[in-house]
């Protein structure tokens, strides 16, 4: 019980006062996308660039999951009420302004991620660079442009089966979106820090922007990630695991962690082909570890094992598969082209792997809190830069997770969004309440617009955070 109510016990904070931190919050805004203002400064005139600041302040205040991303609602939120037409207004503007495109700040958040592996690099640290494919949904929707079909998420957790209640109907559902490819690379270790978002792209079928999946997910990976090489562990689920995706990875010369299916087959021993699960069947694992298991919030006892094998449609190359077994869990495989000399490359192997269930929060998060399914602007490359202007406010969220702004993030957690539960007091990523937390300080305490305009207009010199 003692260990326990260590735990409990959270730091002293000083008792500042309000509107200083909401100052400081908001020139930390600034200063968190100067680089990006600098160089938007340039193109676009000054008030496209102050509404563009302002916007992601408001994005952050304005809490609502079904009305978040809507020009309209953000209008009234950008100004006042009543002059809500006029932000409105100068929100479309910024959207629909032809002399920035939406991969500026594609850009910005690759460039700041690089930055960030390189500071890795120099530590001896290494990076993971974690995969992942969704949907984004527009179920009501028919006259956006180049919405195609997209295999509903939601409609999925809605057939789960409940005890009681009558049997769901069965199979995918689809409902008019787009695809939806993000990438977040993560350190290996806690010391580095919170996660970076690397970047956010969406495609479709349809309409006169039409691609193929592996199209545009492959430029994501040659146009960006191979310049980083082996710096970084990409980590991909099951739908990566194509002859094209494994091409791709073997001509770049990349570290990579790929979820395998349990029913595809391999080639194990001389001309050997079997199927995955039956591979390791009877054979022991090399150690025996208890370890976190994130999506289920428990410590669960695992062993691991590796084995060497080849794919069939490329038996002269060498391929490792890792099987990690736990208690109440199917065995996971994972296929690497690393060699597996002993249990420890194996165990960083399976630790990779656990790392991905960041970017499924990240996905919640962005959905839920962020509310990205709920704009509707008509064109295609308008309502990507909607889109990517809440990337940029989640960015911006998990900066706030540095151990540079612990003082700053207690603070908040306990003047603004207080929890007595045991749950939401030990979270390590209180992203949720640290959101809400910030929404109700600038709810009281407004930001500043003309400090975020002075910051704005400052050219080649940073603003100052207070």
């Amino acid at each position: 019980m003692e260990k326990y109510l260590i735990r409990l016990e959270a730091p002293q904070v000083p008792p500042d006062d309000p509107g200083v931190m909401a100052q400081g919050l908001t020139a930390q805004v600034a200063h968190f996308l100067f680089p990006l203002l600098v160089e938007w400064d340039c193109l676009l005139d000054q008030r496209l660039v102050r509404t563009f600041l302002q916007s992601i302040a408001v994005i952050l205040t304005f809490r609502d999951r079904a009305n978040g991303l809507l020009l309209s609602e953000l209008g009234g939120e950008l100004l006042s009420a009543e002059h809500a037409p006029a932000g409105t207004k100068r929100l479309s503007n910024l959207v629909h302004a032809a002399k920035w495109r939406a991969g500026l700040i594609t850009r910005f958040l690759w460039q700041r991620a690089s930055e960030h592996l390189s500071q890795w690099q120099q530590a001896g640290q290494d990076g993971l660079l974690l995969w992942d494919e969704r949907g984004w949904e527009k179920p009501e929707s028919w006259h956006l442009e180049d919405l195609g079909p997209t295999r509903s998420s939601n409609a999925a957790r809605l057939t789960h089966s409940k005890p009681g209640y009558d049997w769901p109907p069965r199979g995918p559902i689809f409902v008019p979106g787009l695809q939806w490819l993000a990438v977040l690379l993560v350190g290996r270790l806690a010391q580095q820090g919170p996660p970076l978002l690397g970047a956010q792209r969406w495609w479709t079928k349809r309409g006169p922007r039409s691609s193929c999946k592996r199209d545009a997910e492959g430029k994501v990976l040659v146009e960006r990630a191979a310049g980083w090489g082996p710096a970084v562990r990409h980590v991909f689920d099951q739908g990566f695991a194509s002859a094209f995706w494994r091409g791709l990875l073997l001509a770049y010369g990349l570290r990579f962690v790929l979820r395998w299916r349990k029913d595809d087959q391999l080639l194990h021993g001389p001309g050997k082909q079997r199927l995955t699960w039956k591979i390791a069947q009877g054979n022991r694992g090399w150690s025996q570890r208890t370890v976190w298991d994130a999506r289920r919030a428990r410590w669960v006892v695992a062993t691991v094992l590796a084995l060497p094998v080849a794919h069939p449609q490329q038996p002269d190359r060498p391929w490792w598969l890792v099987v990690c077994r736990s208690q109440g869990r199917s065995p996971c495989s994972l296929l690497t082209a690393e060699a597996i000399a002993s249990d420890e490359q194996a165990w960083q192997v399976v630790f990779a792997d656990m790392r991905r269930w960041q970017i499924e929060l990240s996905g919640k998060e962005e959905k839920s809190e962020l509310a990205f399914q709920s704009p509707r602007v008509y064109e295609g490359e308008p309502r990507e830069k909607v889109l990517l202007l809440a990337p940029l406010a989640y960015a911006f969220l998990l900066t706030l997770l540095q151990a540079s702004f612990q003082e700053v993030r207690l603070w908040l957690l306990r003047s603004s969004c207080h929890r007595t539960g045991l749950h939401g007091r030990l979270a390590r990523l209180p992203l949720t309440r640290l959101r809400c937390a910030l929404s109700r300080l600038w709810q009281d305490r407004p930001a500043d617009c003309a400090a975020l305009a002075r910051c704005s207009s400052n050219r080649g010199r940073a603003p100052a955070v207070a």
